[in-house]
């Protein structure tokens, strides 16, 4: 009887360490990290951005009204329906390579 408590004991401290700063915390909804880990979309946790950029032609857009993606658990946003279907047919080529600054970019049509 002695021994199962005394085991019964350190199972709960062991639960109880892990919850408090381990993996637990995570459930437990105290990791302060971004999991995210990209630029252009929005990812778990925090709030959600008003703006974002297209990660195709570098415009802000609006994160009501734009076109949506999600590729491998970030949401990315879109100012034209094209943009998002070129994005969606090659997405690594749009994440590995510098967005250019608006002011800089060619003149291009959205719509």
């Amino acid at each position: 009887m002695l021994s199962s408590l005394l085991w019964f004991g350190l199972i709960a401290a062991f639960f109880f360490l892990m919850m408090r700063g381990g993996c637990g915390s995570h459930v437990m909804g105290h990791g302060h990290h971004d999991h995210a880990g990209g630029t252009g979309g929005s990812g778990p946790g925090g709030p959600a951005a008003t703006t974002a950029i297209d990660p195709v032609c570098g415009m802000q857009v609006e994160t009501a009204t734009a076109k949506t993606s999600v590729y491998r658990g970030t949401a990315y946003y879109f100012c034209s329906a094209q943009h998002r279907d070129a994005f969606e047919n090659n997405p690594d080529s749009y994440l590995n390579r510098s967005v250019p600054v608006a002011g800089q970019q060619e003149t291009q049509t959205h719509g």
